[in-house]
């Protein structure tokens, strides 16, 4: 199996905080002609996963020239463990506050899955330079206009263990991503993961985009219809642009074989800044 992970560049790797949040910080390329600093770029995880999560798509940004800072919530990866029992959604948005205040100058946020959602809550009160959403957890708002068929979801502890991933391969992954992720997967927090489901208790998480006032960019996995119009109706409630990436999943869209789409996506509507 390739660990891309271990292939990463040379970089800086810090704890920050009282609950040792781990993050791993790559300065960007310098590039000929550049006359004003950027923003730094902050990626957030989804549930399970971590920093590796990212590890196709960070060279790319390095070689651009942006600074990326490449968090880890904590009890994930190699943040200092903790009492998953206890961890809430609330701690999570606190995490990445802690973050952003290590940064110096607010940073564009990039988040995938559940770290989405938590971008996207955190965006309505903190100040950040960008908003980047890669098949995130969508919000109540998006729920009530395009509802998944069935919404089953009951929680199953105070822990959540890590996905089982028994697949060979998927649509846009080879059995190598797949074992990638299955080396590094972990449990989760219920209690932040049922923050925002779905289900006939659970409501999801609600965004007041008009405290939104950043510019926003939606990429989605796209496998039917009704994906695309989730991807649409964030874009629309968020005044966002859009991109749509058809015959894509979920995992796949980070480390798949057509990962490079949505890096290409991202680092075109970068260009603004």
């Amino acid at each position: 199996m390739r660990d891309f992970a271990k292939e990463l560049p040379s970089h800086t790797e810090i704890y920050i905080g009282e609950h040792d949040l781990f993050v791993e910080i790559f300065e960007g390329d310098a590039l000929p002609g550049a006359v004003q600093p950027r923003p730094p770029l902050l990626f957030v995880h989804g549930a399970y996963t971590g920093s590796w999560m990212w590890s196709k798509y960070v060279p790319h940004f390095i070689r651009a020239g942006w600074t990326c800072y490449v968090m880890n919530l904590r009890s994930h990866y190699k943040s200092r463990l903790l009492d998953m029992t206890k961890i809430t959604f609330d701690d999570y948005l606190e995490d990445i506050r802690e973050i952003i205040a290590a940064c110096g100058v607010p940073p564009i946020l990039v988040g995938f899955s559940m770290g989405g959602i938590l971008s996207q809550k955190l965006a309505e009160t903190t100040l950040i330079a960008g908003l980047v959403l890669i098949d995130s957890v969508i919000s109540r708002e998006v729920f009530e206009a395009v509802p998944y068929e069935q919404m089953d979801w009951m929680a199953q502890g105070l822990i959540l263990p890590a996905p089982v991933r028994e697949e060979i391969s998927s649509l846009d992954e080879t059995a190598d991503d797949i074992e990638f992720q299955r080396k590094y997967l972990t449990m989760e927090s219920s209690k932040a993961f049922g923050a925002f489901v779905f289900s006939s208790e659970a409501k999801g998480i609600s965004i007041d985009s008009r405290s939104i006032v950043c510019p926003c960019l939606v990429v989605k996995a796209v496998g039917c219809e009704d994906d695309d119009r989730r991807g649409l109706v964030t874009a629309e409630h968020l005044r966002a642009e859009y991109k749509g990436l058809w015959h894509t999943t979920h995992t796949g869209v980070l480390v798949g074989q057509r990962y490079r789409e949505a890096v290409d996506t991202i680092l075109d509507w970068l260009k603004r800044y």
